[in-house]
């Protein structure tokens, strides 16, 4: 289990969870923080010059699942996580990734008040360099305004301390009490187990009365996707696009879909890849978009986008393979395509 302590920078989170391991039997605190640092002498300067954050590194993040998932291998018990993520797709991705490897994760929220938070960055010094201690100051403050905006999301996804009047050890026993009692639960995650070879995969591309298609957003992962997933074996893949639709949005469709194209994925370690197949399902009408229903812990919203709106949710290699569906779709005919390039 992981015990992910989120709040902005200034938070309490560091102090609150070197004392939660004196509360919690068989913990240990794992800082991501590290990363960084290890991270500017094995990247290339003109790597990290593309970033503004070593968050916005995917290697970071992979890091972070990967790590985490070795130390409960080696040490067990519980990881204590004190770790600032304010954007939801990056708690997607990791806690997605942890998901998938069956580790529960309880993500706490340390929220004083902001009048408080802002005293204790003022009086934050630890480096014993004031320039050092004024870098650190004015890069807390610059965070405040993307932690109000991501207040909305944090605090319906995780359990709430509110530490303004706490001392680190009254947080700790706060966030120990809730983790114990229950109160706060694993989080409401999809588990997908990572794939250990490549993968069969089937989409469905449904549409409006305006020709807009259906996307819904993943939880689990980044970036915005068709209805679908892996066919299982033995299942036909139209057959499994069918099911995934039935599973994820709640429509159950009267006919097998027509396929639109096959994509062959390229493998991009620690990625399998594999192929790729999507299907139209055809037009909705008011009734069924009104019977839209989405699993909480898979997908969190859906909405119908136009090509172009498309090209800014879907990741590059998705948005690729809807271009030419689309154009399949108004040809009438299948494409065949390897990495998102017709072929043949």
């Amino acid at each position: 289990m992981i015990v992910w302590i989120n709040g902005t920078f200034g938070a309490g989170k560091s102090t609150t969870a070197r004392e939660l391991v004196g509360l919690i039997p068989h913990s240990t605190v794992f800082d991501p923080e590290y990363f960084g640092g290890a991270l500017s002498t094995l990247l290339p300067p003109r790597r990290l010059a593309e970033v503004d954050d070593f968050q916005d590194l995917p290697i970071w993040r992979r890091l972070v699942v990967d790590t985490a998932a070795a130390l409960l291998a080696e040490v067990g018990g519980v990881l204590v996580v004190p770790m600032t993520l304010l954007r939801q797709e990056y708690r997607d991705e990791i806690f997605g990734g942890l998901a998938a490897r069956r580790i529960d994760v309880r993500h706490v929220l340390l929220a004083p008040e902001e009048t408080i938070l802002r005293k204790r960055i003022d009086g934050r010094s630890e480096h014993g360099d004031p320039e050092a201690d004024a870098r650190v100051r004015r890069w807390c403050h610059g965070h405040m305004a993307p932690y109000q905006e991501a207040l909305g999301w944090l605090t319906a996804d995780a359990y709430t301390v509110d530490n303004s009047s706490l001392t680190p050890a009254e947080a700790a026993r706060a966030v120990a009490d809730a983790v114990l009692a229950g109160r706060a639960t694993p989080c409401g995650i999809v588990q997908t187990p990572e794939p250990t070879r490549e993968t069969l995969a089937a989409g469905v591309l449904l549409f409006d009365a305006q020709d807009r298609v259906l996307l819904v957003d993943p939880t689990y992962k980044p970036g915005w996707e068709f209805p679908g997933g892996v066919v299982e074996s033995g299942e036909p893949p139209a057959r499994a696009g069918m099911r995934e639709v039935a599973e994820e949005i709640g429509l159950h469709l009267d006919a097998v879909p027509r396929l639109l194209l096959v994509d062959w994925e390229r493998p991009k370690p620690p990625g399998f890849g594999g192929m790729r197949l999507l299907y139209d399902g055809g037009r909705l009408d008011a009734a069924d978009t009104a019977r839209l229903r989405l699993p909480g812990a898979e997908l969190r919203a859906w909405r119908f986008v136009t090509e172009s709106e498309a090209a800014d949710l879907l990741p590059p290699v998705r948005y690729d393979r809807l271009r030419w569906a689309l154009r399949a779709r108004e040809q009438g005919t299948v494409l065949n395509l390897e990495a998102g390039v017709p072929v043949g």
